[in-house]
């Protein structure tokens, strides 16, 4: 059959995987896609490197705009990233009839809706198993592996950086500031690591996930996002003492009035296989009613996992370009007249257990004051961990379990106990998931 032409848009790391790995494997890949698959143009501002990883072997341009154009090109793979000319592309690219692969998490995130109506109504597809958890193929898992279940909650590792820092955190007792420079000088974390240590590339990444879970819109301005700035190394020693693990999750849950959509750091079982993910790899454990858990671990980044992931929707992308639009695997999985409006629902509304732990005077009837405090609140204890005051300390920590509690009634009650006299300081505060 005749070749399915490609325009590769950014040969930088995951391009040139990309490149790398569909050229060693082609013969492969040509027999399990039916046709070869060929990257005929390659659209980056650095031509030079472009015309070294491809060797000449294919058209280099700077000008991405006009290999969107190009009526010689079946499919486009966007690798640019960012929000503004890469949503250009994508949107230009639907328009002139061409399918999509891309890995960008963060304009389908934010722009997912406005990208998915647009090639729904040019009937062409969107692929974008490489925009969560790299070469994990945890987007086909959720959307056919798992079509005939309901699926009940997500919680992930999704971002190989911070987990890289919590793993550091908690086998050296470093401070977070010293593990980022080690992360940084070792290629874990960017220059500017924002994205990562703050959640919001973990959040982009839980947005998508949900509503491929759930069949709802893409929603990420109302996603809770709290990254990983504030932890300190005795919190995480605390909780490996309790039993637990802390890694930064993604979380989307189904609840009655709504979806759960969060990403924080969170207490975990030691005992649970997702918490002993460590160092830059990645795991998604997902809850379905009829298979129960299943959990999909392997590497977040990196050029050939991610390029593993971009070539595998080229493959079925290949595989549909025959098939009439109605008959595809619709990107969101469920079909696009069919999604439901559920609510996201605010954090005050979540309901969990947590970790607390506060600095108080080594006086009688602390602790008493503070779990009627708690009791007030209808918020019970499961465990308890007080701390010794070192010599001529007057000064200790208490660290209190709490049973599955309201979001909002735990900050009323954490408001009460940093008003007494005897608490110093804020109350540090911690989801927890049993994740069972």
């Amino acid at each position: 059959m005749k070749p399915i032409n490609v325009g590769l848009l950014g040969i930088g790391t995951v391009g040139g995987g990309t490149w790398t790995v569909l050229s060693r494997n082609a013969e492969e890949i040509t027999r399990r896609a039916g046709r070869p698959i060929r990257i005929t143009a390659v659209a980056d501002r650095n031509t030079e490197l472009a015309t070294r990883v491809t060797g000449g072997a294919a058209r280099v341009t700077a000008d991405a705009f006009e290999l969107v154009k190009d009526p010689e090109i079946d499919i486009i793979i966007e690798l640019i990233g960012g929000y503004t000319v890469a949503k250009e592309l994508v949107l230009a690219a639907i328009e002139n009839g061409k399918h999509v692969v891309t890995a960008n998490k963060a304009l389908l995130a934010v722009h997912g809706k406005e990208i998915f109506a647009a090639a729904q109504a040019k009937g062409v597809t969107v692929a974008f198993e490489a925009a969560v958890a790299g070469g994990i193929p945890i987007i086909k898992a959720l959307r056919e592996g798992l079509s005939a279940n309901r699926i009940e909650w997500i919680a992930g590792i999704i971002n190989g950086t911070t987990n890289f820092i919590l793993s550091e955190m908690r086998d050296k007792g470093l401070p977070f500031a010293d593990v980022l420079k080690e992360a940084q000088a070792l290629g874990y974390a960017e220059a500017d690591p924002t994205f990562d240590i703050e959640g919001i590339d973990a959040a982009h990444k839980a947005t998508i996930m949900s509503a491929i879970a759930f069949g709802i819109p893409v929603q990420f301005d109302k996603a809770y996002v709290e990254g990983i700035t504030r932890l300190e190394a005795a919190d995480i020693q605390y909780a490996e003492q309790l039993g637990y693990r802390i890694k930064l999750l993604g979380i989307a849950r189904r609840r009655e009035q709504g979806v759960e959509l969060r990403v924080h750091p969170t207490l975990i079982p030691a005992k649970r296989l997702i918490a002993n993910v460590e160092g830059a790899m990645n795991a998604v454990l997902v809850q379905a009613d009829a298979v129960g858990s299943t959990l999909y671990y392997g590497k977040g980044a990196g050029a050939e996992p991610t390029a593993s992931a971009v070539i595998a929707d080229l493959v079925d992308v290949t595989r549909l370009a025959t098939a009439s639009a109605e008959h595809r695997v619709p990107a969101l999985a469920f079909q696009a007249d069919k999604l439901v409006d559920l609510p996201i629902l605010p954090i005050e509304a979540v309901q969990t257990a947590y970790y607390l732990r506060m600095r108080v005077e080594d006086k009688t009837g602390v602790l008493a004051d503070i779990t009627r405090i708690l009791a007030d609140g209808a918020i019970s204890i499961d465990a308890m961990l007080q701390k010794e005051p070192g010599e001529g300390e007057s000064q200790t920590d208490i660290i209190l379990l709490t049973h599955v509690a309201i979001e909002g009634q735990v900050n009323e009650a954490i408001v009460r106990i940093e008003g007494l006299s005897t608490v110093v300081g804020k109350v540090t505060k911690i989801r927890l998931e049993e994740l069972n």
